[in-house]
């Protein structure tokens, strides 16, 4: 099976705020088609990278490279070729669905806006609510509008910067099944999160960012060797993404590698 072809390439990206420091070499690769999860706490730089890859932030140091085109050099190009959602719907409350779909069709020179908006609204299942004003959808239906939105033009790559904040169990399922249909028609999804089971759910490969450098990146079953072996006595119970995190991240302060890193001595006290 050929591997698929990276899409998004960083390579020692550096970002400080006057004398914050907030990336700090920051290493990625993002193959075409995958869902790949930015993970980490509050503060650990997501929102950064994903600022700096769109465009909206230039890096002091370093490269990123999207959809064969560098951030820095050709931002127009990388423009053309992403669509970036934020961590709060940025729907028009007084519109209804389909006009809030309409006007970004039209603002971006599509041909028949109308049937655009109507092909995306039955594609995430809003029809019946498309002649309804937005404001009065709920969170997932607010969110997967503005996915929806962000859409329109087919852009091969999207990040989504904590999609699911704020929304409720419900909403948050409903987000991910959408997310999970855009990877099945070969959209590149770069999703950040401080959610470890969004992450474990929906991610191809699971990147961690802790204290502005990439400590760890692979499969969950390549994060699950990181973690000590357990001791099997009647039934060996595998570490959920939870643990993993809090060893490597928790416990591993002074080591930025793939080393495997020391056991929590409590991942249930830690966890909270």
């Amino acid at each position: 099976m050929t591997t698929p072809p990276p899409i998004i390439e960083i390579v020692g990206l550096t970002k400080s705020y006057a004398d914050h420091e907030v990336l700090k070499g920051v290493d990625l690769t993002v193959r075409q088609g995958a869902i790949h999860a930015l993970l980490g706490s509050n503060g650990a730089g997501k929102t950064t990278v994903v600022r700096t890859l769109s465009t909206l932030l230039k890096a002091d140091s370093g490269t990123a490279v999207v959809h064969g085109h560098d951030v820095a050099t050709a931002p127009h190009r990388v423009r053309e070729s992403i669509s970036l959602t934020g961590q709060f719907a940025a729907v028009d409350e007084v519109l209804t669905g389909r006009e809030n779909l309409v006007l970004v069709a039209e603002l971006r020179r599509l041909r028949e806006p109308g049937v655009v908006a109507d092909e995306l609204l039955a594609r995430f299942d809003l029809t019946e609510a498309g002649g309804r004003r937005a404001g009065t959808y709920s969170g997932g239906m607010r969110r997967r509008l503005d996915i929806a939105m962000s859409l329109i033009g087919n852009p091969p790559v999207l990040f989504l910067d904590e999609p699911t904040t704020g929304l409720d169990p419900q909403s948050r399922l409903e987000v991910w099944a959408t997310i999970r249909e855009l990877a099945g028609r070969g959209t590149t999804v770069l999703l950040t999160t401080q959610y470890l089971d969004e992450a474990e759910q929906l991610a191809d490969r699971i990147a961690i960012l802790h204290e502005g450098r990439i400590i760890a990146d692979g499969t969950l079953a390549e994060l699950k060797q990181l973690f000590p072996p357990a001791e099997v006595e009647y039934v060996e119970k595998q570490p959920s993404l939870e643990e993993i995190f809090l060893a490597i991240v928790g416990h591993d302060h002074d080591h930025h590698d793939t080393h495997a890193p020391a056991a929590p001595s409590n991942p249930a006290k830690d966890a909270r």
